[in-house]
């Protein structure tokens, strides 16, 4: 796994490093672009075989971390600001991360443990 990710002297805007995550294609799932200048590629399929709720671990995270606006409300839901709040801009780029790997150590975990037979 890569991530392709801007030195830190580089000067960015608000706007640039505010995420959207997103596969390039439905069908390509070993890339998930994080932004406009942040991708995540090499991505083993094996990590998409982690399933949490009916959904690989990976997906989960990509639907939970969107910036949403609740129809009736209209009140913003956008993880970019709670990242700002408590200093951590990188919060979810490292939780996705880290997701890819646990995924694959689970699934090579599991993979590791002897057939049970119940009867």
């Amino acid at each position: 796994m890569q991530s392709s990710l801007p030195s830190s002297d580089d000067s960015e805007s608000s706007e640039t490093i505010r995420y959207k995550l997103r596969f390039p294609r439905k069908d390509q799932k070993d890339t998930i672009i994080y932004n406009n200048r942040i991708t995540v590629s090499n991505i083993p399929a094996k990590a998409y075989e982690y399933v949490v709720n009916g959904k690989s671990a990976i997906e989960w995270i990509i639907e939970r971390y969107q910036i949403t606006v609740h129809k009736e409300s209209g009140i913003r839901n956008d993880p970019n600001n709670w990242a700002a709040e408590v200093g951590n801009p990188r919060y979810v780029l490292d939780l996705l991360l880290n997701i890819v790997n646990v995924s694959m150590q689970t699934v090579e975990i599991v993979e590791g443990l002897p057939k049970v037979n119940f009867e």
